[in-house]
């Protein structure tokens, strides 16, 4: 397998308290990585890592190696639009913009400069299907995209980011706000799509690591306990608190 994504003593501060205590992974091209472990034990503060999300966040320190492909992620002169195109995300609760669902897949394209109708309509379509949900709304493409239900905003939100062609997606626990029938609805799209792209996901849910991911990293207070095959994970793991949280024990 190639690895697309490799990460090495990553720690990160807010101010003084360190969060996250010297992470080393790598992602695999075409696999879904799902990242598990009790509220607050920095799934999704790594997560962020990723594409420079805790840019954002006053008084946050990053160190360690990040590296995509041969880029160097935290580089001065990394482009950041351009590293979270190719590192898209999808966030916990659906943030659809508040217009059409056709302006919504089309908006990263457009800041990209794509003006050609044509190219647009194409890849709309393109994405829609990509993210299992052009037959619901290829009738409706200039309906307010908040006019529909949470699942199916949140497949308008996939579609958005597939739109641009990133090469890894992060997706900080895209179904917790959804409906049983609209997650498993997801949980399929995905599986359909790391065949092109490849997924890193934040979840709560146990069983949705277990059906979906390819590879499963444990983490706990900060520590980035075990990642291993997700089958050998639940089967068989190498550490105790893995098989204690996996057995609902704590979390």
């Amino acid at each position: 397998m190639t690895s697309i994504l490799k990460t090495e003593n990553v720690h990160l501060y807010y101010g003084d308290k360190e969060a996250l205590h010297g992470f080393d992974m790598e992602f695999e091209e075409n696999q879904i990585t799902a990242l598990i472990g009790p509220s607050g034990c920095g799934k999704s503060t790594y997560l962020r890592c990723l594409n420079r999300m805790n840019d954002l966040r006053n008084n946050t320190t990053v160190t360690g190696s990040f590296k995509l492909g041969d880029q160097d992620i935290y580089a001065p002169t990394t482009d950041m639009t351009e590293l979270r195109k190719e590192i898209g995300m999808v966030f916990q609760q659906p943030n659809p913009f508040p217009f059409s669902v056709y302006d919504n897949v089309a908006y990263g394209l457009r800041i990209a400069g794509v003006k050609d109708k044509k190219v647009l309509d194409e890849i709309v379509e393109t994405s829609l299907k990509q993210a299992a949900i052009w037959d619901e709304v290829k009738d409706d493409l200039n309906k307010n995209a908040l006019s529909f239900s949470g699942g199916q905003q949140q497949r308008i939100c996939i579609a958005r980011v597939l739109a641009v062609k990133p090469k890894i997606i992060l997706m900080d626990e895209p179904t917790s706000a959804l409906d049983p029938i609209s997650s498993a609805k997801i949980e399929d799209t995905l599986l359909e799509l790391k065949k092109d792209f490849t997924i890193i996901i934040v979840t709560h849910n146990m069983q949705q690591a277990s059906r979906i991911a390819d590879k499963t990293a444990f983490m706990l207070n900060g520590d980035l306990i075990e990642y291993d095959k997700t089958s050998k994970m639940f089967l068989n793991p190498d550490k105790q608190e893995t098989s204690d949280y996996l057995n609902g024990q704590f979390g």
